[in-house]
């Protein structure tokens, strides 16, 4: 099944020739609004309505037609015949999975959407401009290393630091309209001795140590797979692990429990979060700046509101 000429003729000049779709209603998933939030960095609107990245360490475009979600993955293979990269032949079955998986689309969203507006006439008030929310499933490696970057930082500038990186550090995937694709980087690559100098050299200032450092002690201690059997550790547990590493604090270890570990629980609380706690919710906190005490008491205030699956309440 492919989508009309039109939506083709809008899709990357890579020559796509398979498109394969999954059934997924807006109310379920809003690219424009996930994709476009800060949980990742690795997409663009690579033509109207269309988005473009990395997944899995293959490329891929995605697209909305009605209730169905498009996509198709690219090769990896050299440039030829002024076609730098065509569809992949994947499994089919594979590559539905990993969508399914990266989107958590097992999770039914509408009906999150109307427990929370239920227990908060705040969230029902905005939720109607703001459907389709969800929580993205990322690999740990690129979301933890992706937020050490996000400190003082905003998303535009985000996004080009994590390209710079993976350009530097991770493989070439493929090139779509003369724009290189590169994996993100593995943990390995960014444990050489002169990583700290290249990532300064990159602009990271003083991130560069945290991301070196935390790269060194996770490869001397968890591993890779031990970062990922976090998803299998308590919420607090995995919190823990991660505030003792390099350049990890509160919000980053929950921003990172929450978008790779499965810890939906988990809260990111930053100024916004606070200020709209104060301001809108009348949260009675002490002092006038965000203590260790006051993050951890909105946390435990939303978790009450919202429930289980509380930092998908506070995306939206």
């Amino acid at each position: 099944r492919s989508p009309t000429p039109m939506k083709l003729r809008d899709a990357p000049s890579a020559c796509p020739s398979l498109w394969r779709c999954l059934p997924c209603p807006p109310a379920e998933l809003r690219l424009d609004l996930v994709l476009s939030s800060g949980q990742s960095f690795r997409w663009w609107e690579s033509s109207p309505g269309a988005w473009t990245g990395v997944l899995g360490g293959r490329v891929w475009t995605l697209r909305q037609d009605g209730d169905r979600l498009w996509y198709t993955v690219y090769d990896e293979e050299e440039e030829q015949d002024g076609c730098p990269a065509k569809a992949a032949k994947l499994d089919a079955a594979e590559t539905d999975r990993i969508l399914r998986d990266y989107f958590q689309l097992d999770v039914g969203l509408s009906a999150l959407y109307r427990a929370w507006g239920a227990a908060d006439p705040l969230f029902r008030k905005v939720a109607n401009d703001f459907p389709g929310v969800r929580v993205l499933r990322q690999d740990p490696v690129e979301c933890l290393f992706s937020f050490i970057c996000t400190s003082n930082n905003h998303i535009s500038r985000i996004t080009a630091m994590i390209e710079r990186l993976c350009q530097a550090f991770g493989r070439r995937v493929c090139c779509l309209d003369s724009r290189p694709f590169h994996a993100f980087p593995s943990l390995s690559a960014l444990t050489g001795a002169d990583a700290e100098a290249r990532l300064r050299a990159l602009g990271f200032g003083y991130r560069a140590k945290f991301v070196s450092g935390s790269a060194r002690a996770i490869a001397e201690g968890l591993g890779t797979e031990g970062l990922r059997q976090l998803r299998t550790q308590p919420y607090a547990e995995a919190r823990r692990v991660l505030c003792a590493l390099p350049g990890v604090g509160a919000k980053v270890a929950d921003c990172v429990c929450l978008l790779s570990l499965d810890k939906a629980e988990a809260v990111p609380v930053d100024t916004h979060v606070w200020h709209i706690a104060r301001q809108r919710y009348g949260v009675a906190l002490g002092g006038k700046s965000l203590t260790p005490r006051a993050y951890q008491e909105i946390g435990d205030f939303f978790r009450g509101l919202w429930g289980p699956r509380a930092g998908w309440a506070q995306a939206v």
